[in-house]
């Protein structure tokens, strides 16, 4: 199979596989250059091809693109962030700077893609212990549709930063993005163009990963 073309106003990186895992990087700063629709559709059916359990592709996307129903995902959420932070103990001057900057990188990013939990068509069990295993899987899952998504976005010259906010108010995005209940956000993808290159942490060595090898 010949590979795919490259995407218009996208360019694509080093295409070796370990070049796109150490190089993908979490990017909280993005210009405002816009994403083609064909780029967001090739990392979505990229990470469709995870695995999944029984094949059950426990998983669907909600791309918003809309300057408008991006700035009104975010103010509906910063509500929620505003009472999380309190009750960290900050201080009102450091509740709205952090709640303002998380505020201006969903305005700023020109894509939101939300990755969500769909377990409508998972195993049903009749025992509680094996139905919480099949959710776990699920759980599991979908964090491997996002790895694959996040790789594919970073081969094609594009860059994401992982944000867990939907954990903490799923309602309120369900509600603000007039999502069904079967529908579970999870993960929210800010994608686009970095504006700078991240600071990025270093990773533990291979000796303090491996806790047995027998």
């Amino acid at each position: 199979m010949s590979p795919s073309p490259p995407v218009e106003n996208v360019a694509p990186r080093e295409p070796d596989l370990w070049s796109t895992i150490v190089g993908r990087r979490s990017v909280r700063a993005f210009e405002t250059q816009a994403v083609p629709r064909r780029a967001i559709e090739r990392v979505i059916e990229a990470a469709g091809w995870a695995p999944s359990p029984h094949g059950s592709q426990p998983w669907r996307f909600v791309v918003v693109e809309n300057s408008v129903r991006r700035y009104s995902l975010a103010a509906a959420m910063a509500e929620t962030w505003r009472v999380q932070l309190r009750l960290d103990g900050l201080d009102e001057a450091e509740v709205e700077r952090r709640v303002a900057r998380s505020v201006e990188r969903l305005q700023r990013a020109p894509v939101l893609i939300i990755v969500c939990l769909y377990l409508a068509e998972t195993q049903s069990y009749p025992d509680a212990q094996r139905q919480a295993a099949e959710e776990t899987m699920a759980i599991q899952s979908l964090g491997a549709a996002t790895q694959n998504l996040l790789l594919a976005l970073y081969q094609q010259g594009l860059d994401a930063g992982w944000m867990c906010a939907p954990l903490f108010c799923p309602d309120v995005v369900q509600t603000s993005l007039g999502l069904g209940p079967d529908v579970r956000p999870h993960v929210m993808l800010p994608i686009g163009h970095a504006a700078a290159d991240p600071k990025r942490r270093p990773r533990r060595p291979l000796s303090s990963l491996i806790v047995q090898w027998k």
